[in-house]
């Protein structure tokens, strides 16, 4: 990362490397005039004011959908006190100043909410000093609002304070910490509904894409992958029918040094449909890498056999105690639960525009993690970091998919192959497939011991997948318990809030999974899979213990211990939790008469990490055809403690998104590996959720002044596990693989 000096830091927790990170952003805002020659104001670097009053935000998040830039936006504004109408958005392009540039892990409101508050709160001060000086009246008697301050009858706006110039410029990082921000009860504009303002340009055309990158004299390029992610080298180029293309130009062999992409060929052509038709027309021999012949079957078996390798893996908790809770327990229970390969199929197929010019790199390109990718361009390119740039777009979808920045990177070599000029690289939508970082499939085994009145009196859960954080950021990755480094996001959503006497999670690397692919950040990530193990395991724990499966699972949400909770982002811990599910189960009538075959599942989990919870819970109302094993889901709903809503509409956007992902993972989605590749390769044989598919929505967001945490993730985390238990006080079928199939369905059907 462009802002960190050091050692890896293993060991490291997620949050204490996130906040030195982002530190290390606003180390930069320390000095900041008045441009005396522009008029412009900068009190930090993140946002400047003008001599019209027009507010610009630099929104160093990706844009992909989720309104991102307006929800950070408001959260200026409404510090600042701006004229809301004269506020505008700008996302910038890379540039170590900015610090860590990422927009994954439902963290951009979370992380950007005090940042953003506490340099809008310093040019606020700033401004009411100014404008009291000039209206000659004491600061206490005036109010700054709506992009002016105001004292009694006179007032002045903040693009005349700003022309007259001499405001404040420098603020140290310690200085900005103790800005006093407003109360949440004093806020204005976050919380109340507004028009996202990047949706006039993405509907009248004006909003660029990744895919409308263009620079004259650029020529078009379509990659020929190798029949294994790693491994493979090239041993022969036969162009003899590519050559009968028109406007085909030349096939070169990329020498990738990073590693991120070998085997690679780049066909380059005058046009896309040229390069498109002369790259199905290239022969190209490969020498493949050992997992040429890696299936779905063997990456379950090889997870199996980790699994059952005690000794292995790192334990995110352990807690002194279970295996004698286990010995003294008069029942046990076991379960295994596994998911298959998801994919990203992200409407718009990766793609860069890259090319040298007066000395820098530019690629041209969306993405979500420009912090991670810089490094493997420079290892690439063979250059300073400093002299490489990545020029930012609109994303038609990330999903995860462009944290990956792994295509940019052989864009920016298929440039360096023909000496540093203009190549847009589009990946076909196979391509796009094949080169994919799939969500890893999972196998988990979890356990528990049951005491006295059904009670849990330890849990074991482990949990074997791909690690996506191993392959592209293990800088991410901290030590467990026995001093083994574990990648959090595998495992997360399995070091749950309840209370189960003694606990261990163990995360397993299923090796052969990373050696066959890439794995990949999948919206939700790893809590998609161990929420699926997690909640399905209570409601089977449940009836084991004879229990109602909500009256069970707020038994052990007692918020006591590490439960407990913790500030600043984790205030009231398992109670939060545990108010969601009470209000799920009144508002989606729990315990009510249903039709034939028809049944009510409920789910409840705290989204993505412990240290930074979104509290959520679900219930699906799911009818069965007994005959042929197909579900319907009817009926969805859900209950949100996501602390301060920012921007309404955003966040029920985010919720419903989020909420029919998780169904169309539960029910639709899933490929397999075959002879070393996806066997999905396009929309034809993986289906996701379709229109006709989609079932009422009802989601409530609970109300709070607590930390505004993330949205983008946490329902996709919950409905899987609400259909599975859906299914089962409907049917009687207990299935524990994602997706669910019908025929699964049927054949667990009670004799």
């Amino acid at each position: 990362m462009n802002t960190i000096a050091g050692p890896s830091p293993v060991g490291l927790s997620r949050r204490g490397l996130l906040i030195s990170m982002t530190a290390a952003g606003a180390a930069f805002t320390l000095t900041s005039p008045t441009d005396a020659a522009t008029g412009v104001y900068e009190p930090t670097i993140w946002y400047s004011i003008d001599r019209s009053g027009a507010v610009t935000v630099h929104i160093i998040r990706a844009e992909m959908g989720q309104h991102v830039g307006t929800a950070i936006a408001r959260i200026v504004a409404d510090e600042l006190e701006a004229d809301w109408a004269k506020v505008k958005i700008d996302h910038v392009d890379s540039d170590p100043r900015w610090g860590l540039m990422v927009t994954g892990g439902s963290w951009s409101v979370w992380q950007s909410y005090p940042l953003y508050s506490q340099a809008a709160a310093a040019g606020r001060i700033a401004l009411v000093e100014a404008g009291a000086k000039a209206l000659g009246v004491p600061a206490a008697s005036c109010v700054a609002r709506d992009g002016a301050i105001v004292a009694g009858a006179k007032s002045i706006s903040y693009g005349d304070i700003v022309a007259r110039g001499g405001l404040p410029s420098g603020y140290t990082a310690e200085a900005l910490a103790k800005m006093p921000v407003k109360d949440a009860t004093q806020r204005r504009l976050v919380g109340r509904p507004v028009i996202a303002r990047d949706i006039p340009a993405k509907t009248n055309g004006q909003g660029l894409y990744g895919l409308d990158a263009k620079v004259p004299g650029m020529v078009y390029a379509r990659p020929r992958l190798p029949p294994t992610r790693y491994g493979a080298s090239v041993t022969a180029i036969d162009e003899s029918e590519a050559r009968k293309i028109p406007g085909y130009l030349r096939a070169i062999a990329l020498d990738d040094p990073s590693g991120t992409a070998p085997g690679v060929v780049m066909v380059y052509a005058e046009s896309f449909v040229a390069a498109d038709r002369a790259a199905e027309a290239l022969k190209v021999t490969w020498k493949p890498g050992d997992t040429a012949t890696v299936s779905e079957a063997d990456l379950q078996a090889r997870a199996r056999t980790l699994i059952a390798d005690k000794a292995g893996g790192g334990l995110v908790v352990d807690d002194p105690g279970v295996d004698a809770a286990f010995a003294a327990a008069g029942t046990t229970l076991e379960r295994t639960y596994t998911t298959a390969t998801a994919l990203h199929f992200q409407l718009e197929p990766v793609n860069a525009l890259a090319f040298e010019k007066d000395g820098v790199f530019e690629i041209h390109t969306g993405n979500q993690w420009q912090s991670l990718v810089l490094p493997w361009l420079a290892k690439a390119l063979g250059r300073d970091e400093k002299t490489i740039v990545l020029r930012t777009y609109l994303l038609g979808g990330g999903f995860g998919r462009r944290l990956n920045g792994d295509y940019a990177v052989v864009a920016a070599l298929a440039s360096k192959a023909i000496g540093g000029k203009p190549v847009k690289v589009v990946w076909t939508r196979p391509d796009d497939t094949r080169f994919d970082s799939p969500r890893s499939p999972s196998v988990q085994v979890v356990r528990a011991a049951l005491g006295a009145g059904g009670r849990i009196t330890a849990m074991d859960h482990a949990c074997c997948a791909g690690w996506p954080t191993q392959a592209m950021a293990p800088f991410f990755m901290p030590n467990g318990k026995n001093g083994v480094a574990y990648d959090p996001f595998a495992i997360s959503g399995a070091d749950h809030w309840y209370n189960v006497g003694a606990q261990r999670v163990r995360a397993i690397r299923n090796d052969l999974a990373n050696r066959a692919f890439r794995p990949g950040w999948l919206r939700s990530v790893g809590p998609g899979f161990t929420n699926w193990a997690v909640e399905c395991f209570m409601d089977e724990a449940a009836l084991a213990a004879k229990a109602d499966p909500v009256a069970f699972r707020l038994k052990m949400l007692d918020a006591r211990g590490r439960n407990a909770g913790s500030s600043p982002n984790a205030v009231g811990g398992a109670a939060r939790q545990a108010a969601v599910l009470r209000r799920l189960a009144s508002k989606a009538g729990w315990g009510g008469a249903l039709p034939k075959n028809t049944g009510l599942g409920v789910a409840t989990t705290f989204g993505q990490e412990r240290d930074m919870p979104t509290w959520v819970a679900c219930a699906a109302r799911v009818a069965v055809d007994s005959a042929t094993g197909a579900v319907k889901v009817e009926k969805l709903t859900l209950v949100v403690d996501c602390g301060i809503v920012v921007d309404p509409d955003g966040a029920l956007a985010q919720m419903e998104g989020a909420a029919l992902w998780g169904l169309s993972l539960a029910l639709k989605e899933g490929s397999a590996f075959e002879g070393g590749q996806p066997r999905d390769l396009n929309l034809d044989g993986y289906t996701p959720l379709r229109m006709s598919d989609v079932p009422d929505l009802d989601i409530e967001f609970v109300k709070s002044d607590h930390v505004p945490v993330g949205l983008g993730e946490p329902a996709t985390t919950v409905v899987g596990p609400a259909i599975g238990n859906a299914i089962f006080n409907a049917v009687g079928a207990r299935v524990r693989d994602l997706p669910i199939r019908p025929d699964a369905v049927k054949a667990a059907l009670p004799a």
